[in-house]
């Protein structure tokens, strides 16, 4: 064998095992982000397991705040059965999160409800929710991250192009919405 042959042999064999290496990356990631986008889903159903509990109790103490009740539930029902883009379920998160807050606006003015041990435990767990939705949101925005530099970066974005390998959008929300975080008396 001449040694240009060589040379040609192992050049290929060089790029083979690039793109098979730069591929499983691409496979990795996507895994990751469906992964890190279920947690964020977890811990969206389990606010949303807690939301119609708090509601409840807050209906005792304030019943003529019926019509912030309803949409508060409204706004929860939006939110859990999207199951669309990150986009659309961002919006619906907002939305529900801007409602919480004129809840616990309301709530100020109860003092009895604020003081009720029941609700205290339901704004707690609401509190530690939020927490962890925020840590699991950052961990799938992380992982799109790195999904989009891989999809735009040279020469991993001919490999992407090639095998379509798209970042879908990162899960933001309003920043009105965000600055909403239940607070524990």
């Amino acid at each position: 064998m001449s040694s240009s042959l060589i040379a040609v042999l192992a050049a290929a064999a060089l790029l083979l095992v690039w793109l098979i290496a730069n591929y499983n990356r691409f496979v990795r990631l996507k895994n990751y982000i469906r992964e890190s986008w279920s947690n964020v889903d977890v811990e969206l159903k389990r606010r949303y397991e807690l939301i119609p509990n708090l509601v409840a109790t807050c209906k005792g103490y304030a019943a003529h705040e019926r019509e912030l009740f309803e949409k508060i539930v409204e706004l929860r029902n939006r939110a859990a059965a999207n199951i669309g883009d990150q986009a659309g379920q961002a919006r619906d998160e907002s939305a529900l999160m801007l409602g919480m807050k004129q809840l616990f606006a309301v709530v100020e003015n109860y003092p009895a409800l604020k003081a009720d041990a029941h609700f205290l435990q339901l704004q707690e767990e609401l509190a530690l929710t939020e927490d962890r939705i925020a840590a699991a949101r950052r961990f799938y925005n992380g992982n799109i991250r790195d999904l989009r530099q891989l999809c735009e970066m040279f020469p991993t974005s001919i490999l992407a192009h090639l095998f379509g390998f798209r970042a879908p959008g990162f899960f933001e929300l309003d920043s009105e919405a965000e600055r909403v975080v239940p607070r524990v008396a």
